[in-house]
């Protein structure tokens, strides 16, 4: 396993993250896919097996069982101090007034809450997990810069936005002297490359860490474009990705199959090198269901694509209406 700096800072995390999105009580939020805590434990044990030391997770998965799995897991297979543990904060947790967003009394409660479900004293990396329109970016950078100084967040980060409501957000806390967000977790793979246009430069130039969502397209990238899963035929939030999108989709996916084959690997394999050949990614964001998944990703990182290869895979991509939580 590699290791790397997250951004400018001087933390150390594997060159890949376990999403922990997949481990929840299925009956609890929109995620009937998810697997139980049985289930679950052998792949966060085999993520620290190989040398992945950073796990993502968010209180709205699975109406926070996922946190409860992931904290219980880490805390019987690691020391906390091996671990780099990640969360997120925005989504609605109980109906009513002051159950989502970010506030300031959203944020304080939240990550009490979050401390308690994942049996810990602090996150390593506490991120906003979408844009809060209705509450100002001051309120909100100011909460986030408190749970840093109260010592229950060692960095802040954000995730999927526009360039400029991050810019926003960087110039604020800049000016307060506050807490300045290190990382920028946003949806980035081989079907959808429009944060290429200005969210990664911007991450270049500030010295952001790039932690990447879904990198192999929610496992379109991976298989055979007619070939479905129960979790493809489920989630919604894939069929809003792709739908506009579907014939140069097909045409990327065959792209991915090709070289797959021409190489004597896993596409899985080939769509995370792409990602991992990105300048600005830190550490892509892994999903893991199956065995072979965290065993696909790691022998990505010995995967190197030549420019051509990389041209080859990028070339049938067309502009896609601006998604991953923007929309």
């Amino acid at each position: 396993m590699e290791y790397v700096k997250l951004g400018k800072t001087g933390l150390e995390v594997s060159r890949l993250c376990l999403g922990c999105m997949s481990y929840g009580v299925p009956d609890r939020g929109p995620h009937p896919w998810s697997l139980d805590e049985e289930q679950s434990r052998p792949f966060i044990r085999r993520a620290l097996e190989l040398g992945i030391n950073f796990f993502d997770t968010a209180n709205v998965y699975s109406d926070g069982t996922s946190e409860e799995i992931v904290g219980r897991a880490l805390k019987d297979f690691a020391t906390r101090d091996e671990v780099v543990i990640a969360t997120k904060v925005h989504g609605r947790m109980r109906k009513g007034p002051n159950g989502g967003g970010l506030s300031r009394k959203a944020i304080l409660s939240e990550i009490d809450h979050s401390l308690k479900r994942l049996g810990t004293d602090y996150v390593d990396l506490y991120q906003i997990h979408r844009w809060d329109p209705a509450t100002p970016i001051e309120e909100t950078m100011e909460a986030l810069h408190d749970v840093v100084k109260a010592g229950k967040a060692r960095y802040i980060g954000a995730s999927s936005m526009f360039a400029w409501q991050f810019l926003k957000a960087l110039h604020t806390a800049e000016k307060n002297g506050w807490t300045r967000f290190v990382s920028m977790q946003n949806y980035l793979n081989l079907l959808y490359r429009e944060e290429e246009r200005e969210m990664l430069p911007l991450c270049r130039a500030e010295g952001i860490g790039v932690i990447p969502w879904s990198p192999m397209a929610r496992g379109r990238l991976t298989r055979a474009w007619d070939e479905t899963s129960y979790r493809s035929e489920t989630d919604e939030v894939q069929k809003k990705l792709y739908s506009a999108t579907e014939e140069a989709d097909r045409r990327v996916v065959e792209r991915v199959a090709e070289l797959a084959a021409e190489r004597g690997v896993p596409r899985a394999q080939v769509a995370l090198a792409w990602v991992l050949r990105q300048e600005t990614v830190t550490a892509p964001i892994i999903g893991a269901t199956k065995p072979h998944h965290l065993e696909d990703a790691v022998a990505a990182l010995s995967l190197t694509l030549t420019d051509e290869e990389a041209a080859r895979l990028e070339e049938p991509y067309v502009p896609h209406p601006v998604l991953g939580g923007l929309n």
